[in-house]
């Protein structure tokens, strides 16, 4: 086995950083925090309080320090007296669906969409993504250092799940889906990018592969940068493209941007797929777009993090999708899809966002023109010292003239909502809503407003405002 990717002494843990922890989608820390003896800790917590059914599938990213901790992963579920299954690389949901069609648990090995200097576990049972219930016995678990008994579990590989992901959307769309469009992969770091290419390849598309890093760049599809947003715009001229796909590191939130490189906002391709496959209810996040209400579904709120859309996925039963403000979109039934089935998967997805947003009848651009005027946006505040922010949350919260002043140049408040964070609503119908990210030293900032230029100089403005007061 190979040297472990990090000691306990790699780098001192510098201000406003955290210790590893749960936050909205798994375990997340800074590399050198991530020790074997951390890691296995923690998988012995997940194995001895969750349901595995004998067999642990294990995925990874492509960040540099990732194939380390998979390794550390094997070996605490075969001293579990399990079977270790390495998948390799692979996106997160296409592990979780491997993971449901064997009947067996999974980690993935990834810390998403933030830096390389981080990563992070999700856990997965049987049944699909563990809820904030297993969390909570997995955390009282590892704190009590409870570990299984010393075992000889069994190794595998088993690299299919992948091809597995791609076919379960194109037997559902069909290979005619996208046949006519040229569509560009931003490959960056995702490792999703080959599949990517082999599946809208397979539903007909021109695949451009554009942008391949072979360094981890970290890609947040809620808040792209604006020199990639200028790559993309660049891109798109130069190849005459339809559309432009990407991903965040691990798979499970999508990027699009249209035929002049313009971003669609993920809770927006939320919307599309929603109505796409003839969902009854959706589960959403306080911070996604209010445009799902103003087309008169039905729709619950919850705080944000897949395992809270889950939850309330699943008490709404039926027809009922979930997707977050990311785009990360959750099929929740068996359905069907314009050439075949499509079950469902309970975790975080991003090609089937993609793809059904690029195949609805009439093009992209006619299913966003059918939806309400309404846009979103989203920023953050990086490297934040987490005391200032959390001063700054409860200081907005409880004192009314502080956050008149604060909130003032943009008009009177109407509403604030306290789900997650803090969510001002103006009275003319703009909203900022104000959060700290609950396992990296970051401060979101997320705007609505009627018009896109609007949400996009709201987001700005309270960016800089919130980091005067939070960057270290």
């Amino acid at each position: 086995m190979r040297l472990p990717f990090a000691l306990p002494s790699a780098a001192p843990r510098t201000r406003g950083s955290m210790p590893p922890k749960f936050g909205t989608s798994g375990l997340r820390g800074l590399v050198a925090d991530l020790t074997p003896s951390l890691v296995r800790a923690y998988v012995g917590a997940f194995l001895s309080t969750c349901p595995h059914g004998g067999t642990v599938l294990v995925g990874r990213d492509l960040r540099p320090s990732s194939l380390g901790i998979a390794e550390v992963v094997f070996s605490a579920v075969q001293a579990a007296d399990l079977v270790a299954v390495d998948c390799g690389e692979v996106p997160t949901p296409a592990l979780a669906q491997a993971a449901l069609a064997r009947g067996a648990a999974a980690v993935m090995v990834t810390g998403s969409h933030i830096p390389a200097d981080r990563n992070g576990l999700k856990f997965y049972v049987p049944s699909g993504e563990i809820s904030k219930a297993n969390e909570a016995r997995i955390v009282e678990a590892y704190a009590a250092g409870t570990v299984p008994n010393p075992g000889s579990g069994s190794f595998e590989r088993d690299q299919t799940a992948g091809a597995a992901w791609c076919d379960r959307i194109v037997e559902a769309f069909g290979t005619r889906a996208l046949a006519g469009l040229s569509i560009g992969i931003y490959r960056h770091s995702s490792v999703a990018r080959d599949l990517l290419e082999d599946a809208l390849s397979a539903l007909g598309a021109r695949a451009v592969p554009l942008g391949q890093s072979e360094v981890f760049v970290p890609v947040d599809t809620e808040a792209i940068e604006l020199s990639t947003r200028q790559r993309l715009t660049a891109w798109c001229a130069e190849h005459r493209l339809d559309a432009i796909v990407s991903t965040d590191g691990d798979g499970d939130r999508p990027m699009l941007a249209d035929s002049r490189g313009r971003i669609v906002s993920g809770d927006l391709l939320g919307v599309i797929t929603a109505r796409a496959v003839g969902a009854e209810r959706i589960a959403t996040p306080i911070s996604s777009n209010d445009a799902v209400e103003r087309m008169g579904l039905q729709v619950t709120r919850t705080r944000i993090g897949s395992p809270h859309v889950i939850a309330a996925l699943e008490a709404a039963g039926g027809r009922c999708v979930g997707f977050e403000a990311n785009g990360g979109f959750i099929m929740g039934f068996d359905g069907r899809g314009p050439e075949g089935p499509l079950p469902a998967l309970m975790t975080r997805d991003a090609l089937l966002p993609i793809v059904a947003s690029l195949a609805i009848p009439g093009g992209l651009q006619t299913a966003l023109a059918a939806l309400p005027s309404r846009f979103t946006a989203a920023r953050k505040v990086e490297e934040i010292d987490r005391p200032a922010g959390e001063a700054l949350i409860a200081e907005l919260d409880s004192d009314a003239e502080a956050r008149s002043i604060f909130f003032g140049a943009t008009g009177m408040i109407g509403n604030v909502d306290r789900t997650d964070g803090l969510r001002v609503v103006f009275e003319d119908g703009h909203a900022v809503h104000l959060r700290l990210s609950g396992n990296a030293p970051e401060f979101r900032v997320y705007a609505q407003a009627d018009d896109a230029d609007t949400a996009d100089g709201l987001a700005a403005a309270y960016t800089d405002r919130v980091a005067l007061r939070v960057r270290r």
